[in-house]
C-alpha cells in the first residue's frame, strides 16, 4: 500500500510541476533573435533576414510582440507569426516565429534592440495575469555602397523579361504595339528598384506609360516586381529600331555587379519588307508532340465527361468547371514540384486540400512543407517527391469544398498579399 502511494506521488510530480502558477521560471518562457549566417559583411542597402523565435511552455491566452525602434534600418515582416508545435525534452512546447527583412541604409554598426512579448498567462486560480518576456539585442557591421555609376540596386535573384502585345515587324498600317518589360528582384523593396528607363528611337513615336511597382513576400525575402510599359509606333510608313535599355545590379550571392541588358527591336509595318528572321524553325517533333499533348488532354477531358454521362449521373457546367480547376492545379503542383517551388508547392498544395476531404498524410505532408519554408533556416524540400506524395493522397474529390477551410484559406491569402 505505501509503495503504492509513493509511485502515485511520483507520476504525480511533473503534472504538479507543470499546474499553472503565478510564479515563472526562466525556462518556461525564452525569446530569441537570430541573424541568417552570413560570410561576408553586407553593403548598405543589403537585405539581412531576422528570425524571431519564442520557446512557450506555458498556456498563452494573449499576446503581442512589440518590435524595436530599428534606427538606421527600413525593414519588412514576411507574412504573419507562425505559431506551432513542437518536442522538447520529451514534452509538447508551443513555438512562434517570425520573418523580417532589414535594409541598412547607413553603414557602420547597426545595434537591434530586444523584442518584448508582452503574454497574458493563467495562475493556480485560472486568473489572468501580464508577463513580458524579452530577447537579447543583436548587432551587425554594414560597409558602406560602393560607388557605381548608375543606381545602387544589390539583390539576392533577378528576372527580366520582354514581352510585346504582337509581332513588332507586323504591323498593320496606323497601328502600335505594347511593349511591356518586367523586372523581378528577390531581397529587394520596391523602392529600390531602378527608376524606369527611358526608351528611344530615332524613327518611332513612343509613348510611355506611368510605371506600375508590386511586392510578393516570400520565406526569401520580399520579391519586389516593376512593369515598364511603352506604346511604340513607327514614323509614317517607314520601319524603326528601337534602341537598347540597360542597367546594372550587385547579386549578393556573388558578389559581383552584373550588367543587363535588353537588346534593341525592330518595329514595322507590315508592308515593309522584314529582315530575315534569325530565330531557328520550330522542329517538326516538338511541334508534333505538343499537338499530340493537346490532343491528350482534350480527350481525356472528353473521356471523363461522356463517362459521368455513361454512369446516369448528371453532368453540370459547374463539375466540368470544378474537374478542370482539379487538374490544373495537379499540373502546377507538379510543375513547382520539378522546379523546385516550395511557394508554388504550397499554394498548390493548400488550394488541392480545399477540393478533397481532409487527411492525415496530406495535413502531415502540408506541415512539413510549412516547416521547411517558415523554419529558422528555410531548407531544400525534394518537390517531385513531395508532389508524388501529396498527389497520392488526392481520393473521392469534395463536390462542395469545406467552406471553413475556404474561409482560412482566403484569410491566409489576405495576410500574404
Amino acid at each position: 500500500m505505501v509503495k503504492g502511494l509513493i509511485l502515485f506521488l511520483v507520476l504525480l510530480m511533473p503534472l504538479v510541476a507543470e499546474a499553472q502558477t503565478r510564479t515563472v521560471d526562466p525556462g518556461d518562457l525564452m525569446l530569441n533573435v537570430t541573424l541568417e549566417p552570413m560570410d561576408y559583411v553586407p553593403f548598405q542597402g543589403e537585405m539581412v533576414l531576422l528570425t524571431i523565435h519564442g520557446i512557450y511552455r506555458r498556456h498563452i491566452t494573449l499576446e503581442k510582440l512589440e518590435q524595436p525602434d530599428m534606427a538606421g534600418l527600413n525593414w519588412m515582416q514576411l507574412g504573419q507569426d507562425h505559431w506551432f508545435e513542437s518536442m522538447l525534452d520529451g514534452r509538447p512546447v508551443k513555438n512562434m516565429r517570425r520573418r523580417v527583412a532589414v535594409f541598412p541604409d547607413r553603414s557602420g554598426q547597426i545595434v537591434i534592440g530586444p523584442f518584448l512579448h508582452h503574454l497574458t498567462l493563467l495562475d493556480e486560480n485560472n486568473r489572468w495575469f501580464e508577463h513580458t518576456i524579452q530577447s537579447e539585442p543583436v548587432s551587425f557591421r554594414v560597409e558602406p555602397a560602393p560607388a557605381t555609376d548608375g543606381w545602387w540596386f544589390p539583390v539576392r535573384g533577378l528576372r527580366v523579361s520582354d514581352n510585346w502585345s504582337n509581332a513588332p515587324d507586323q504591323l498593320a498600317p496606323g497601328e502600335g504595339v505594347l511593349r511591356i518589360v518586367r523586372v523581378s528582384a528577390l531581397g529587394a523593396s520596391p523602392d529600390m528598384l531602378p527608376p524606369m528607363p527611358e526608351l528611344t528611337s530615332p524613327s518611332a513615336l513612343i509613348f510611355a506609360h506611368p510605371e506600375k511597382r508590386l511586392v510578393d513576400l516570400t520565406p526569401q525575402g520580399p520579391e519586389a516586381v516593376a512593369f515598364w510599359r511603352w506604346t511604340i509606333k513607327p514614323r509614317n510608313d517607314t520601319s524603326a529600331i528601337v534602341e537598347p535599355i540597360s542597367f546594372s545590379f550587385f547579386d549578393t550571392r556573388r558578389r559581383v555587379m552584373q550588367e543587363v541588358v535588353i537588346s534593341p527591336q525592330r518595329v514595322a509595318y507590315g508592308s515593309v519588307v522584314p529582315v530575315a528572321d534569325t530565330k531557328p524553325p520550330v522542329p517538326e517533333p516538338f511541334a508534333l508532340r505538343r499537338d499530340l499533348i493537346l490532343v491528350s488532354a482534350l480527350a481525356a477531358f472528353a473521356v471523363a465527361a461522356f463517362g459521368l454521362i455513361g454512369s446516369g449521373r448528371r453532368l453540370s457546367l459547374n463539375a466540368l468547371k470544378q474537374r478542370w480547376s482539379r487538374l490544373r492545379l495537379v499540373r502546377a503542383l507538379r510543375l513547382a514540384g520539378r522546379r523546385g517551388d516550395l511557394a508554388g508547392l504550397r499554394r498548390a498544395g493548400h488550394a488541392l486540400d480545399r477540393l478533397y476531404p481532409a487527411d492525415a498524410d496530406r495535413t502531415a505532408l502540408l506541415m512539413q512543407l510549412d516547416t521547411r519554408i517558415y523554419g529558422p533556416a528555410p531548407s531544400s524540400l525534394d518537390g517531385p517527391a513531395f508532389a508524388r506524395a501529396l498527389n497520392r493522397t488526392l481520393r473521392y474529390p469534395t463536390a462542395n469544398p469545406d467552406p471553413r477551410k475556404t474561409a482560412g484559406a482566403a484569410a491566409e491569402r489576405r495576410a500574404n498579399s
